[in-house]
Protein backbone atom coordinates (compact mmCIF):
# COMPACT_ATOMS: atom_id res chain seq x y z
CA UNK A 1 0.00 0.00 0.00
CA UNK A 2 1.57 3.33 -1.07
CA UNK A 3 0.56 6.88 0.14
CA UNK A 4 0.72 10.71 -0.73
CA UNK A 5 4.71 10.86 0.67
CA UNK A 6 5.62 7.50 -1.38
CA UNK A 7 8.13 8.18 -4.02
CA UNK A 8 6.72 8.21 -7.17
CA UNK A 9 9.03 7.04 -10.67
CA UNK A 10 8.27 7.34 -14.15
CA UNK A 11 9.63 5.53 -17.43
CA UNK A 12 9.79 3.91 -20.69
CA UNK A 13 10.95 2.50 -23.71
CA UNK A 14 13.58 5.01 -26.00
CA UNK A 15 10.75 5.64 -28.38
CA UNK A 16 8.16 6.80 -25.93
CA UNK A 17 5.15 3.91 -26.82
CA UNK A 18 5.50 2.49 -23.04
CA UNK A 19 5.24 4.46 -20.61
CA UNK A 20 5.03 3.56 -16.84
CA UNK A 21 4.76 4.75 -13.42
CA UNK A 22 5.95 3.34 -10.50
CA UNK A 23 4.75 4.68 -6.82
CA UNK A 24 6.49 3.52 -3.80
CA UNK A 25 9.73 1.95 -2.96
CA UNK A 26 11.19 -1.27 -4.95
CA UNK A 27 11.43 -4.43 -2.56
CA UNK A 28 14.99 -5.03 -4.23
CA UNK A 29 17.09 -3.48 -6.70
CA UNK A 30 20.28 -5.39 -8.16
CA UNK A 31 22.42 -6.39 -10.78
CA UNK A 32 21.97 -9.36 -12.53
CA UNK A 33 24.34 -11.66 -14.94
CA UNK A 34 22.62 -14.23 -15.92
CA UNK A 35 23.15 -15.53 -19.66
CA UNK A 36 19.21 -14.74 -20.04
CA UNK A 37 19.27 -11.10 -18.80
CA UNK A 38 22.23 -10.83 -20.92
CA UNK A 39 21.03 -11.64 -24.38
CA UNK A 40 17.24 -10.23 -23.66
CA UNK A 41 19.17 -7.06 -23.17
CA UNK A 42 22.40 -7.26 -25.31
CA UNK A 43 24.23 -6.05 -22.17
CA UNK A 44 26.96 -7.50 -20.08
CA UNK A 45 24.64 -7.29 -17.01
CA UNK A 46 21.09 -5.81 -16.04
CA UNK A 47 20.09 -3.48 -13.07
CA UNK A 48 16.74 -4.25 -12.16
CA UNK A 49 14.41 -2.92 -9.65
CA UNK A 50 11.88 -5.59 -7.65
CA UNK A 51 8.10 -3.66 -7.49
CA UNK A 52 4.92 -5.33 -5.93
CA UNK A 53 2.99 -5.67 -9.46
CA UNK A 54 0.29 -3.39 -7.89
CA UNK A 55 3.04 -0.81 -7.72
CA UNK A 56 3.38 -0.52 -11.76
CA UNK A 57 1.24 1.15 -13.71
CA UNK A 58 1.35 1.35 -17.83
CA UNK A 59 0.19 4.75 -18.75
CA UNK A 60 -0.44 4.22 -22.59
CA UNK A 61 0.55 1.24 -24.81
CA UNK A 62 1.36 -2.24 -22.83
CA UNK A 63 4.68 -3.84 -23.10
CA UNK A 64 4.88 -6.64 -25.68
CA UNK A 65 5.31 -10.00 -23.72
CA UNK A 66 7.92 -13.17 -24.88
CA UNK A 67 7.93 -15.87 -22.42
CA UNK A 68 11.60 -16.51 -22.37
CA UNK A 69 11.40 -19.58 -20.44
CA UNK A 70 8.42 -21.80 -18.75
CA UNK A 71 6.76 -19.70 -16.39
CA UNK A 72 9.75 -16.65 -17.28
CA UNK A 73 7.91 -13.37 -19.26
CA UNK A 74 9.93 -10.38 -20.46
CA UNK A 75 8.32 -7.54 -21.58
CA UNK A 76 9.53 -5.08 -24.44
CA UNK A 77 8.23 -2.54 -26.51
CA UNK A 78 7.48 -3.88 -30.04
CA UNK A 79 8.14 -0.99 -31.47
CA UNK A 80 11.85 0.23 -30.33
CA UNK A 81 13.08 -3.44 -28.67
CA UNK A 82 13.70 -1.57 -24.99
CA UNK A 83 13.42 -4.12 -22.36
CA UNK A 84 11.00 -3.15 -19.50
CA UNK A 85 9.83 -5.84 -17.37
CA UNK A 86 10.38 -9.33 -16.14
CA UNK A 87 7.76 -11.63 -14.40
CA UNK A 88 8.04 -14.97 -13.39
CA UNK A 89 5.66 -17.83 -11.83
CA UNK A 90 8.55 -18.00 -9.01
CA UNK A 91 7.72 -14.53 -7.83
CA UNK A 92 4.41 -14.41 -7.96
CA UNK A 93 2.94 -11.03 -7.51
CA UNK A 94 6.46 -9.49 -7.93
CA UNK A 95 7.90 -7.58 -10.89
CA UNK A 96 10.87 -6.46 -12.05
CA UNK A 97 11.75 -3.71 -13.95
CA UNK A 98 15.04 -2.28 -15.96
CA UNK A 99 16.50 0.62 -13.59
CA UNK A 100 17.95 1.81 -17.27
CA UNK A 101 14.27 2.35 -18.32
CA UNK A 102 13.89 4.85 -15.56
CA UNK A 103 13.28 8.25 -16.70
CA UNK A 104 15.71 8.87 -13.95
CA UNK A 105 17.75 5.92 -12.99
CA UNK A 106 19.74 7.34 -10.30
CA UNK A 107 16.88 6.93 -7.94
CA UNK A 108 17.36 3.74 -8.06
CA UNK A 109 20.58 2.24 -6.92
CA UNK A 110 21.30 -1.47 -7.01
CA UNK A 111 21.87 -3.33 -3.63
CA UNK A 112 23.28 -6.40 -4.51
CA UNK A 113 24.71 -8.68 -7.39
CA UNK A 114 23.06 -11.49 -8.18
CA UNK A 115 23.72 -14.64 -10.62
CA UNK A 116 27.64 -13.82 -9.70
CA UNK A 117 28.17 -17.52 -10.97
CA UNK A 118 27.67 -16.75 -14.61
CA UNK A 119 29.47 -13.30 -14.39
CA UNK A 120 31.79 -13.01 -17.50
CA UNK A 121 35.00 -13.10 -16.53
CA UNK A 122 35.95 -9.33 -18.20
CA UNK A 123 33.22 -7.63 -16.14
CA UNK A 124 34.36 -5.96 -13.08
CA UNK A 125 32.38 -3.49 -11.00
CA UNK A 126 34.12 -1.49 -8.51
CA UNK A 127 31.71 -1.96 -5.71
CA UNK A 128 31.25 -3.65 -2.79
CA UNK A 129 27.72 -4.64 -2.92
CA UNK A 130 26.91 -8.51 -1.91
CA UNK A 131 26.90 -11.38 -4.35
CA UNK A 132 25.06 -14.11 -4.56
CA UNK A 133 25.98 -17.01 -6.80
CA UNK A 134 22.40 -17.76 -8.51
CA UNK A 135 18.80 -15.83 -6.94
CA UNK A 136 19.16 -14.28 -3.92
CA UNK A 137 17.55 -15.79 -0.87
CA UNK A 138 13.62 -14.05 -0.89
CA UNK A 139 13.18 -13.62 2.90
Amino acid sequence: MTNESDPCLEGGCQCGAIRYRITGSPVMAALCHCSMCRRANAAPAVAWAMYEQSQVSFLADEPTRYESSPGAVRSFCARCGTQISFVADYIPGLIDITIGSLDDPEQVAPTFHYWESRRLRWVQFADALPRHAEFPPIE
